[in-house]
Protein backbone atom coordinates (compact mmCIF):
# COMPACT_ATOMS: atom_id res chain seq x y z
CA UNK A 1 0.00 0.00 0.00
CA UNK A 2 1.46 3.58 -0.52
CA UNK A 3 3.27 4.87 2.18
CA UNK A 4 2.57 8.67 2.94
CA UNK A 5 5.18 11.15 5.10
CA UNK A 6 3.87 13.65 7.36
CA UNK A 7 5.94 17.02 7.58
CA UNK A 8 3.44 18.84 10.94
CA UNK A 9 4.69 19.82 14.44
CA UNK A 10 1.58 19.92 15.77
CA UNK A 11 1.30 16.61 17.30
CA UNK A 12 -2.59 16.38 17.49
CA UNK A 13 -2.96 17.23 14.22
CA UNK A 14 -0.03 14.55 13.17
CA UNK A 15 -2.00 12.07 14.85
CA UNK A 16 -5.39 12.77 13.14
CA UNK A 17 -3.48 12.72 9.84
CA UNK A 18 -2.30 9.41 10.60
CA UNK A 19 -5.16 8.00 11.66
CA UNK A 20 -7.28 9.12 8.66
CA UNK A 21 -4.24 7.80 6.43
CA UNK A 22 -4.31 4.28 7.40
CA UNK A 23 -8.09 4.33 8.16
CA UNK A 24 -8.08 4.53 3.96
CA UNK A 25 -5.56 2.12 3.06
CA UNK A 26 -2.17 3.96 3.64
CA UNK A 27 0.50 3.33 5.47
CA UNK A 28 2.14 6.59 7.12
CA UNK A 29 5.78 7.57 8.31
CA UNK A 30 6.11 11.04 10.30
CA UNK A 31 8.94 13.16 11.55
CA UNK A 32 9.06 14.65 15.13
CA UNK A 33 12.00 16.40 14.39
CA UNK A 34 12.70 18.83 11.43
CA UNK A 35 16.75 19.47 11.25
CA UNK A 36 16.80 17.11 8.90
CA UNK A 37 13.59 16.42 7.14
CA UNK A 38 14.91 15.93 3.44
CA UNK A 39 17.14 13.24 4.38
CA UNK A 40 14.41 11.62 6.53
CA UNK A 41 12.07 11.88 3.70
CA UNK A 42 14.43 10.13 1.34
CA UNK A 43 15.25 7.88 3.78
CA UNK A 44 11.78 6.64 4.03
CA UNK A 45 10.72 6.33 0.39
CA UNK A 46 7.27 7.47 0.39
CA UNK A 47 4.79 7.84 -2.37
CA UNK A 48 3.72 11.35 -1.66
CA UNK A 49 4.50 13.73 1.30
CA UNK A 50 1.96 15.71 3.54
CA UNK A 51 4.12 18.89 4.05
CA UNK A 52 3.00 21.89 6.64
CA UNK A 53 5.02 25.05 5.88
CA UNK A 54 4.81 26.77 9.59
CA UNK A 55 7.91 24.60 10.97
CA UNK A 56 10.13 25.29 14.16
CA UNK A 57 13.63 26.32 12.71
CA UNK A 58 12.74 25.96 9.09
CA UNK A 59 9.88 26.74 6.26
CA UNK A 60 8.06 24.25 4.67
CA UNK A 61 8.32 25.90 1.49
CA UNK A 62 12.14 25.91 1.57
CA UNK A 63 11.83 22.38 2.49
CA UNK A 64 9.68 21.74 -0.40
CA UNK A 65 12.09 23.55 -2.85
CA UNK A 66 15.40 20.90 -1.22
CA UNK A 67 12.96 18.31 -1.57
CA UNK A 68 12.20 18.87 -5.40
CA UNK A 69 15.56 18.97 -6.18
CA UNK A 70 16.28 15.36 -5.16
CA UNK A 71 13.22 14.08 -5.95
CA UNK A 72 10.00 13.64 -7.76
CA UNK A 73 7.92 12.81 -4.72
CA UNK A 74 4.42 13.83 -5.17
CA UNK A 75 3.60 16.95 -2.28
CA UNK A 76 0.74 18.51 -1.12
CA UNK A 77 0.90 21.42 0.95
CA UNK A 78 -1.55 21.07 4.20
CA UNK A 79 -1.08 24.36 6.09
CA UNK A 80 -3.01 27.17 7.89
CA UNK A 81 -0.80 29.92 5.94
CA UNK A 82 -3.51 30.03 3.40
CA UNK A 83 -2.75 33.59 1.53
CA UNK A 84 -2.34 33.49 -2.10
CA UNK A 85 1.01 34.14 -2.23
CA UNK A 86 1.90 31.49 0.42
CA UNK A 87 -0.20 28.85 -2.72
CA UNK A 88 1.86 30.43 -5.17
CA UNK A 89 4.87 30.30 -3.86
CA UNK A 90 4.28 26.95 -2.88
CA UNK A 91 3.46 25.67 -6.24
CA UNK A 92 6.76 27.55 -7.92
CA UNK A 93 8.86 25.45 -5.07
CA UNK A 94 7.50 22.25 -6.36
CA UNK A 95 4.54 21.53 -4.62
CA UNK A 96 1.81 19.47 -6.73
CA UNK A 97 -0.56 20.40 -4.60
CA UNK A 98 -2.11 23.21 -1.70
CA UNK A 99 -5.06 22.62 0.96
CA UNK A 100 -5.65 25.08 3.70
CA UNK A 101 -6.47 24.14 7.00
CA UNK A 102 -9.23 22.97 8.30
CA UNK A 103 -9.64 20.10 5.85
CA UNK A 104 -12.30 17.37 5.04
CA UNK A 105 -10.72 13.90 5.85
CA UNK A 106 -12.53 12.59 2.63
CA UNK A 107 -11.86 15.80 0.76
CA UNK A 108 -7.88 15.28 1.66
CA UNK A 109 -8.21 11.38 1.02
CA UNK A 110 -9.50 12.25 -2.90
CA UNK A 111 -7.00 14.52 -3.35
CA UNK A 112 -4.66 11.85 -2.16
CA UNK A 113 -5.61 9.04 -3.86
CA UNK A 114 -5.83 11.65 -7.23
CA UNK A 115 -2.33 12.86 -6.95
CA UNK A 116 -1.07 8.89 -6.56
CA UNK A 117 -3.04 8.22 -10.17
CA UNK A 118 -2.02 11.14 -11.99
CA UNK A 119 1.79 10.93 -10.85
CA UNK A 120 2.63 6.97 -9.76
CA UNK A 121 -0.06 4.40 -10.62
CA UNK A 122 -0.75 4.11 -7.92
CA UNK A 123 -4.14 2.95 -8.41
CA UNK A 124 -2.86 -0.40 -9.41
CA UNK A 125 -2.32 -0.66 -5.83
CA UNK A 126 -5.55 0.55 -4.98
CA UNK A 127 -6.76 -3.75 -4.69
CA UNK A 128 -7.58 -4.90 -1.57
CA UNK A 129 -7.58 -8.72 -0.90
CA UNK A 130 -8.64 -10.70 1.59
CA UNK A 131 -10.28 -14.84 2.78
CA UNK A 132 -11.19 -14.95 -1.35
CA UNK A 133 -12.61 -11.24 -1.64
CA UNK A 134 -10.72 -8.90 -3.78
CA UNK A 135 -11.94 -5.30 -3.46
CA UNK A 136 -11.09 -2.72 -5.98
CA UNK A 137 -11.14 1.01 -4.68
CA UNK A 138 -10.86 2.37 -8.09
CA UNK A 139 -13.76 0.49 -9.56
CA UNK A 140 -15.72 0.31 -6.51
CA UNK A 141 -16.59 -3.43 -7.34
CA UNK A 142 -16.06 -6.50 -5.36
CA UNK A 143 -14.81 -9.68 -6.87
CA UNK A 144 -15.07 -13.28 -5.54
CA UNK A 145 -15.79 -16.87 -7.27
CA UNK A 146 -19.02 -16.15 -8.16
CA UNK A 147 -18.42 -12.82 -9.67
CA UNK A 148 -18.57 -8.97 -9.69
CA UNK A 149 -20.73 -6.74 -7.84
CA UNK A 150 -20.99 -3.12 -7.81
CA UNK A 151 -20.99 -1.60 -4.74
CA UNK A 152 -22.51 1.81 -3.22
CA UNK A 153 -20.07 4.49 -1.57
CA UNK A 154 -21.47 3.12 1.63
CA UNK A 155 -20.84 -0.33 1.10
CA UNK A 156 -17.31 0.30 -0.20
CA UNK A 157 -16.09 2.27 2.44
CA UNK A 158 -17.26 -0.04 5.17
CA UNK A 159 -15.77 -3.26 3.44
CA UNK A 160 -12.40 -1.08 2.89
CA UNK A 161 -12.27 -0.18 6.09
CA UNK A 162 -12.91 -3.72 7.53
CA UNK A 163 -10.28 -5.64 5.07
CA UNK A 164 -7.63 -3.24 5.76
CA UNK A 165 -7.68 -4.12 9.05
CA UNK A 166 -8.43 -7.60 8.51
CA UNK A 167 -8.33 -9.42 11.74
CA UNK A 168 -9.27 -7.15 14.22
CA UNK A 169 -12.73 -5.70 15.58
CA UNK A 170 -13.68 -2.42 14.00
CA UNK A 171 -15.56 -0.55 16.68
CA UNK A 172 -19.32 0.64 14.84
CA UNK A 173 -18.18 4.39 15.95
CA UNK A 174 -14.46 3.92 14.21
CA UNK A 175 -16.75 2.91 11.34
CA UNK A 176 -19.72 5.58 11.40
CA UNK A 177 -16.49 8.10 11.97
CA UNK A 178 -15.51 7.01 8.58
CA UNK A 179 -18.47 6.76 6.71
CA UNK A 180 -19.81 10.14 7.46
CA UNK A 181 -16.34 11.97 8.77
CA UNK A 182 -18.21 13.27 11.76
CA UNK A 183 -18.21 12.86 15.25
CA UNK A 184 -21.79 13.75 15.60
CA UNK A 185 -24.58 11.69 16.44
CA UNK A 186 -25.86 9.17 13.67
CA UNK A 187 -28.70 6.42 14.37
CA UNK A 188 -27.20 3.70 15.51
CA UNK A 189 -29.28 2.01 13.26
CA UNK A 190 -28.36 3.49 9.92
CA UNK A 191 -25.33 1.57 9.89
CA UNK A 192 -26.94 -1.46 10.77
CA UNK A 193 -29.27 -1.10 7.82
CA UNK A 194 -25.52 -0.29 5.64
CA UNK A 195 -24.05 -3.88 7.03
CA UNK A 196 -26.57 -5.72 6.59
CA UNK A 197 -27.24 -4.00 2.43
CA UNK A 198 -23.44 -5.31 2.43
CA UNK A 199 -24.20 -8.33 3.06
CA UNK A 200 -26.59 -8.70 0.89
CA UNK A 201 -24.56 -7.77 -1.67
CA UNK A 202 -22.07 -9.49 -1.06
CA UNK A 203 -24.45 -12.52 -1.30
CA UNK A 204 -24.72 -11.86 -4.87
CA UNK A 205 -21.45 -13.33 -5.80
CA UNK A 206 -21.33 -16.02 -3.60
CA UNK A 207 -19.81 -14.29 0.06
CA UNK A 208 -21.80 -15.45 3.13
CA UNK A 209 -20.98 -15.13 6.97
CA UNK A 210 -18.00 -13.06 5.68
CA UNK A 211 -18.58 -9.81 7.70
CA UNK A 212 -18.61 -11.22 11.63
CA UNK A 213 -20.48 -9.37 14.28
CA UNK A 214 -19.31 -8.98 17.43
CA UNK A 215 -22.07 -7.61 19.72
CA UNK A 216 -21.39 -4.42 21.71
CA UNK A 217 -17.92 -4.23 20.14
CA UNK A 218 -17.83 -4.07 16.11
CA UNK A 219 -17.26 -6.16 13.13
CA UNK A 220 -14.60 -7.75 11.66
CA UNK A 221 -13.63 -10.04 8.16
Amino acid sequence: MPLIYVVEDDASIRGELVQVLERNGFEAAFCETFENVVEDIQAAGPDLVLLDLTLPGTDGQFICRELRAVSEVPIIVLTSRVTEIDEVMSMTMGADDFIPKPYSSRVLVARIQALLRRTTGAADRSILEHHGVTLDLSRSTATAVGGTVELTKNEMRILALLMQRAGTIVSREDIMRDLWDSDAFIDDNTLTVNINRLRATLAKIGVKDYLTTHRGRGYSV
